[in-house]
């Protein structure tokens, strides 16, 4: 029997995916343990099968709800922009904890180190080269992705495809050059406190990078498959919303890391 609801709000069915990515979650954390303590990963790689399969179906069930079932009203639509910014926010002080260190142990070096910064024996990395590339390229998806959003809100279907797939090759251009920069590294993360707190930064700037990737890859998609109008493309929103703070956190990553702390 259809039920009919009087209110602008969307009470969520009953769903097992919550379940299944807190198993997902404990075998992933446990398989890490497993992996640092014993060098095995099979359970490491089991967490992130079950992860990656519950991720796929949860967000296709809220991709029905909001495309095919009509659940994600104008006040639905705003509760989501609220969740969105809160997460943004905790996202910026994930990555203050990383800024407050760096800055805490590079203006006063202490004795273990050699009283300088950064400190003796560790080789960094020229700033002019892979690190400003790399700027550039955040830089030009950050406009991309832009143009991609006014070709949304303009009924421009191509140029969104267009812009969209643009933004998106970036991304994984992006990731290439990093993955290059910390094959080519002369340190690694356990050579003292520099090496902690640039491979801890930029590596979780980088996995940012590539789920930013992935959430505009899927955008593309749904956006081939005309799932987002003018006025309602919350999805794109989120994802051009989280795209910009990776851009912005580079922007302080290499300011302060590769230009400022070499």
């Amino acid at each position: 029997m259809k039920m009919y609801k009087n209110h602008p709000y969307h009470l969520v069915d009953y769903s097992p995916w919550p379940l299944t990515g807190s198993i997902g979650g404990l075998t992933l954390t446990s398989g890490m343990v497993l992996w640092f303590h014993k060098n095995e990963m099979y359970l490491f790689h089991l967490g992130i099968l079950i992860l990656m399969l519950t991720m796929i179906q949860w967000w296709r069930d809220i991709v029905r709800e909001a495309t095919f079932q009509g659940h994600h009203t104008i006040k639905v639509t705003n509760s989501l922009k609220i969740g969105m910014i809160l997460f943004i926010i905790s996202e910026i002080f994930f990555f203050i904890s990383f800024f407050w260190s760096f800055f805490h142990s590079s203006l006063a070096p202490t004795v273990e180190i050699g009283m300088m910064w950064p400190p003796k024996g560790i080789e960094v990395f020229n700033p002019t080269e892979i690190p400003l590339l790399n700027t550039m390229v955040l830089l030009c998806s950050g406009m991309t992705v832009t143009w991609a959003h006014h070709s949304l809100m303009s009924n421009k279907y191509n140029e969104t495809i267009k812009s969209l797939t643009m933004t998106s090759l970036l991304g994984i251009y992006f990731t290439i050059l990093q993955a290059y920069e910390y094959k080519e590294a002369s340190f690694c993360i356990s050579d003292s406190i520099y090496g902690s707190c640039f491979y801890m930064a930029t590596g979780f700037h980088g996995i940012h990078v590539m789920i930013g990737t992935i959430f505009l890859m899927v955008c593309l998609i749904r956006h081939i498959k005309c799932h987002f109008s003018m006025n309602h493309h919350f999805g794109f929103e989120a994802a051009a919303w989280y795209w910009h703070f990776v851009d912005v956190v580079w922007l302080f990553l290499y300011i302060s890391i590769y230009w400022w702390g070499s």
